[in-house]
């Protein structure tokens, strides 16, 4: 259990903690608004959950949010689902994010790099012509508030301009990266119906070129309510017939107008992995979106004027979504549109090196490949401007904490490690990064500010110390509005609070530790039980991966008919490994000691790989329902799978099993 752990890996000194963003928003929050002056991030924490409606007052005002109509009140309604923010006003996302070209024009909002590595800068002023000129022209086509605008994509400057032009006319943005096929994008577009379709004629990954204009026809024929497709010609090929030209629609040296919609006014539409059935078309409201991200950003990620923050992600993923909000704290934001390890692993560290990255975002897989292949990234590289590392998308395991924290230390830096935990259902973190807090290996440094996140046992009593379900006793103003073509609500309810009524459940398996820190352990629908001891998935990857010859593994707990409990662990084996007596025998060794004699697979299986949703996930609950005898179509969305064939061998396994 983490809290035999209790020295920290890293802990920041006293002028960082003097510096931090979060102390002086604790010490103003004192003074105006009762906020505790001692006891440090647990106090404000406690305060920011016990007081909702005066903490989020408070974070308006900290971050000097603009509301064309004020409201009445913070909380109208503060029942789940269906919680009521500040009702009566009225503001504009997009507004808030280019309010750093009024008093630094000339400087960087935007830098965008490929696979060449070399940055080119969008200046604040650029960013901000290049909106109001597109909104204009996005007015002029007939979008009005309300109307869907979708993007297929890459994380390019485009893409930016686009959301921004979308939120300034009041319109609703939704996007998926151009590696979707068509079949996937029409899931997600289909459902909301877009009215404007912005494209590119294809995109470079790993030093090739992708043509995707068979997909674009695709997608124009199967969209009827598309009004425009504006064609961005990456690839350098001619606008298709009927395709209006992005470089005219952005030429215009225009002021911007920004609508001025209600708060719960929708700003985009995000999806969920959609592993077993059509994804879930999440709605998040411009004002929501635009206080959380404030707070997550500015406060718990510290990041403001100066500082440039990098995350590598796809505009599929919420995590590019979450990237662009660093534009709401005046922080450059780096564009990368590539391969994650082209041409050699360590590129994420070389694109920060040349962006001069402040904060380096990165997923915990990327930080175990580099380990894995013995990429020193301090050593060789000039990464003295990173402050923090900060991963997600599954936890980080402990020797990835200890290879970040070492390698960095190596080189005499200071570096904070933030590992992150939240969803795409909130756009957010419920748990990670506090700049003012040590860091324990494993864990994530605390709830989020505002966020009365909890583990609970099966009769909704909170535990400490004891794995539970990570759940959400108040709003949070993220919280989808609702799913979209969900018309009574059902769906939204039956996602998150059937289990415990007005409560929101993640499906998460967590421990919150006496000390505040968090441990996630994996999905609590794919918790593996063996006499009644639950143990997440995670924490076999932990132990399985440190072995050199596993490149990566999965592992599924399926109760039988006859009441027995079989568990399999798949294992993709490193190049030149071979699946022999020893090495079954040091897996199997590795997990007895590491974790439980309760949790050695029955069966260690060799794959050929291992599938993931389009965002990198590994899909552990349709792997268990194919192994339980449920047909491909029905066990899973096949247009959410990053490799279909992989399944095959599972559903092969079935076969041969039953």
């Amino acid at each position: 259990m983490s809290t035999e752990n209790p020295q920290p890996l890293w802990q920041p000194d006293a002028q960082r903690i003097a510096q931090a963003r979060i102390t002086r928003f604790q010490a103003w929050a004192a003074e105006h608004h009762g906020a505790p002056a001692e006891g440090g991030y647990a106090a404000l924490h406690r305060w920011s959950v016990d007081e909702l409606d005066t903490f989020w007052k408070a974070v308006t005002e900290w971050f000097d949010v603009r509301f064309s109509t004020p409201c009445a009140r913070v909380l109208g309604d503060r029942t789940m689902p269906g919680a009521q923010w500040f009702p009566g006003a009225t503001l504009n996302y997009a507004e808030h994010a280019l309010r750093a070209a009024g008093t630094r024009p000339d400087e960087p909002a935007l830098l965008y790099v490929d696979e060449t590595h070399e940055p080119a800068p969008v200046t604040w002023a650029e960013l901000r012509r290049q909106v109001a000129s597109l909104a204009a022209e996005l007015r002029a086509l007939g979008v009005r508030p309300g109307d869907r605008v979708s993007g297929y994509l890459p994380n390019i400057p485009q893409a930016v301009v686009a959301l921004l032009a979308t939120a300034a006319v009041g319109g609703v943005w939704t996007s998926c990266a151009p590696d979707f096929g068509a079949r996937s994008v029409l899931d997600r577009f289909q459902q909301v119906e877009p009215v404007v379709l912005f494209t590119v004629d294809g995109y470079r990954y790993g030093g090739k070129e992708h043509d995707r204009r068979d997909t674009v026809a695709e997608l124009r024929r199967e969209l009827p309510t598309l009004r425009a497709v504006i064609h961005i010609p990456l690839l350098g090929t001619e606008a298709p017939d009927g395709a209006l030209d992005w470089e005219t629609l952005t030429a215009a040296d225009a002021e911007p107008v920004y609508e001025q919609v209600p708060f719960d006014h929708p700003l985009w539409v995000l999806y969920s992995s959609g592993t077993t059935g059509l994804p879930k078309a999440i709605v998040q409201s411009q004002g929501g979106i635009l206080v959380e991200h404030l707070k997550q950003l500015g406060l718990h990620c510290d990041l403001g004027p100066g500082d440039r923050f990098f995350w590598y992600t796809s505009t599929g993923w919420m995590m590019w979504n979450f990237l662009v909000s660093g534009l709401l704290t005046g922080t450059t934001i780096v564009l990368y549109d590539g391969s994650p390890g082209f041409p050699a692993t360590d590129a994420q560290w070389r694109i920060a090196e040349r962006t001069g990255a402040t904060l380096f975002g990165t997923s915990a897989a990327y930080v175990m490949a580099c380990r894995k292949a013995g990429v020193h990234p301090a050593r060789d590289l000039d990464l003295s401007a990173i402050q923090c590392v900060a991963t997600t998308g599954s936890p980080l395991p402990p020797d990835g904490f200890r290879w970040l924290h070492d390698e960095f230390a190596a080189d005499g830096a200071d570096l904070w490690i933030a590992s992150v935990s939240g969803g795409t259902d909130v756009c957010s973190c419920f748990a990670g990064a506090v700049p003012t807090l040590p860091v324990h290996i494993g864990e994530l440094q605390a709830p989020g500010l505002g966020t009365d996140l909890q583990s609970w046992d099966p009769s909704g009593t909170p535990l400490t110390d004891e794995v539970g379900e990570l759940v959400v006793t108040n709003p949070m103003p993220s919280m989808p509005i609702r799913f979209w073509n969900d018309p009574d609500g059902s769906r939204y309810h039956d996602s998150y609070f059937d289990t415990y009524p007005g409560v929101w459940r993640h499906g998460d398996w967590i421990t919150l530790t006496s000390r505040g820190s968090v441990v996630i352990h994996g999905r609590s629908d794919s918790t593996l039980n063996r006499q009644g001891v639950r143990m997440g998935s995670a924490d076999i990857y932990e132990a399985v991966e440190r072995l050199p010859e596993i490149r990566e593994s999965l592992v599924i707990g399926i109760e039988q008919p006859d009441g027995g409990y079989w568990m399999p662990l798949f294992v993709h084996l490193a190049p030149g490994a071979t699946l022999d007596d020893a090495l079954l025998d040091r897996i199997k060794r590795t997990i007895r000691a590491n974790l439980s004699p309760r949790h050695v697979p029955d069966e260690v299986i060799e794959v050929p790989g291992i599938p993931h949703t389009l965002t990198g996930k590994r899909i552990e609950v349709p792997v268990k329902r194919l192994l339980q005898g449920t047909p491909l179509d029905k066990a899973v969305n096949p247009g959410s799978i990053d490799n279909l064939d992989l399944l095959h061998f599972y559903e092969e396994l079935a076969r041969k099993r039953s």
